[in-house]
């Protein structure tokens, strides 16, 4: 008989309640088998990958189609940024990075080395922030990851504080899982070490208030971690981690010389949670239910009003919003009582969701970063706009382009970070990388003269050429890179283009903006 498949570490092993929400289960089964993937999967693909039949996929994927969270590309079904906003209520009402990210950074950069912030997820660690070093060699870890607490420096600190019940899981999932593989971010453990070294670690961590990790993960990767506790309540909030090479350090060099520099900065992030000031509560999102109910009345049944319904309460927590009642949930979402508290039943089964019943409210864990937010955490500005650029030039039948400024001062120049070609037989053919004079260009001038709303050029730069723009915007407001259109002078006057163009990379621009916001909450969204 072929030996049995362990279970995942993301799947619970509890049976499923009675009131539990089956499309909202199925859906989320397709969002971690998606994120598994990298992102990316074909349809037949997570037919396979989750068991579900396939017309089952083909509805789950248009109702996520639908709220954007991802985009069918032929046969392929693509996690978009906006996905991201899932995963972004749990930091946001998390705060840590807010409060610690700049100390974490600032750690990064006086040492030289990646530093990173991590939360407990049972018997696990998850990444909530990364600062990391750009080298040849450098970490793949990314926000979300799910790690094996074991093989981690973190681990050991949260399994001090572990209860019986809790380190009879870690040994039940470890005899059912000796070699990880079951926990993607790291290599498969082929000679997996006895679990009294990893309590013996626990016990001395607990002591000493440290942790050391000597290439558990990988050969040469090393790290060494310090806690950093709730003010409040004295127990672990996170923990702290830098991590390097040992072509750079030992992993007695880091205790010997990095240590105390990290403690010193753990120091200032407790000073910094004790005397933070409370939340300011963002704005709960707003009539999502008649929204729902809309795309219901369009899409008919391939649109699953429960599915989208489900989705919409993890967005009702957030900042200053990070324990809820059930109460709290229906009024933020618009939904009835009864239908918030299914998805707040069946999200406490998939472990998204932990129910607190001496305060009779809910909060969102760690295992929300699994929906999407790995692969999305390391997308850049031109990933984003890519798949913009290539509708807008389907539907004006005309080049398109994204370009950023990589100088100013009098020979400022624009760089093309993407583009999409036009489908005419003649059409504007720039090469992504290529670099012009921004002021010879509407991309430029758009990106010089940053309160400009847009730009046109009527044959200024070439005969025969016009070509429009507008700037992007980042969470900030500021110009940060311009979108544009490029075409033959012969195929629409300069008023056309106007009327007819500009209404379109306006919308296109808005629909880039609002998947870079979300992308870029909480991590760092490269412009090139």
């Amino acid at each position: 008989m072929p030996a049995e498949t362990p279970p995942s570490p993301e799947a619970p092993e509890s049976a499923v309640p009675a009131e539990a929400v089956a499309p909202l289960i199925r859906g989320v089964r397709v969002l971690r088998e998606l994120t598994e993937a990298g992102g990316t999967l074909s349809l037949s693909g997570l037919e396979r990958a989750t068991g579900l039949a396939r017309s089952t996929v083909d509805r789950i994927t248009s109702t996520l189609a639908r709220m954007g969270y991802v985009r069918l590309d032929g046969r392929d079904a693509v996690a978009t940024p906006r996905l991201m906003e899932l995963g972004n209520a749990y930091l946001a009402a998390l705060r840590l990075p807010d409060l610690l990210s700049a100390r974490a950074d600032a750690l990064a950069d006086a040492l030289d080395e990646s530093v990173s912030l991590a939360v407990a997820d049972r018997d696990g660690i998850r990444f909530i922030h990364q600062a990391t070093r750009r080298r040849a060699m450098s970490l793949s870890f990314r926000i979300g990851d799910l790690l094996p607490a074991e093989r981690t420096a973190p681990g050991p600190l949260f399994a001090a504080e572990w209860t019986d019940a809790e380190w009879r899981a870690w040994r039940e999932r470890r005899a059912t899982d000796p070699e990880n593989r079951h926990f993607t971010a790291v290599p498969p453990r082929e000679l997996p070490f006895p679990d009294a070294e990893f309590e013996q670690r626990a016990e001395a961590a607990g002591r000493d208030g440290w942790a050391l990790d000597d290439q558990l993960i990988e050969p040469g990767l090393v790290a060494v971690s310090v806690p950093v506790r709730d003010p409040r309540t004295g127990r672990i909030a996170c923990v702290a981690n830098v991590v390097s090479h040992t072509s750079r350090h030992t992993a007695t060099d880091l205790r010997d010389t990095l240590l105390p520099r990290l403690r010193a900065t753990v120091a200032e992030m407790e000073h910094e949670l004790a005397t933070a000031p409370g939340p300011d509560p963002g704005p709960p999102p707003s009539d999502l239910a008649s929204w729902i109910g809309a795309s219901k009345h369009e899409l008919g049944r391939e649109f699953i009003e429960s599915l989208a319904r489900g989705l919409t309460v993890l967005t009702a927590f957030g900042e200053g919003r990070a324990a809820l009642t059930l109460t709290d949930v229906a009024r933020a979402t618009g939904l009835a009582r009864a239908t918030a508290r299914r998805a707040l039943i069946t999200y406490e089964h998939l472990g998204l969701v932990r129910q607190h019943p001496e305060s009779r409210t809910f909060t969102l864990t760690p295992r929300v970063l699994s929906l999407g937010f790995p692969p999305l955490s390391r997308t850049t500005l031109p990933r984003i706009a890519a798949p913009h650029l290539a509708d807008l030039s389907a539907r004006v039948r005309e080049s398109t382009a994204l370009a950023i400024l990589v100088s100013r001062g009098p020979d400022a120049e624009i760089q093309y970070t993407a583009r999409a070609v036009s489908p005419r037989i003649m059409g504007v053919d720039i090469r992504v990388g290529t670099r012009l004079p921004a002021a010879a260009t509407s991309l430029g001038r758009v990106l010089l003269a940053e309160n400009q709303s847009h730009a046109l050029l009527d044959e200024e730069w070439e005969d025969g050429l016009r070509t429009l723009a507008v700037p992007l915007h980042d969470r900030r407001g500021r110009a940060i890179a311009a979108v544009g259109v490029a075409l033959h002078a012969a195929g629409r006057t300069a008023t056309e283009c106007v009327d007819e163009l500009l209404p379109e990379l306006r919308r296109t621009a808005s629909r880039i903006e609002d998947e870079l916001r979300a992308a870029g909450r909480f991590t760092r969204v490269p412009l090139l």
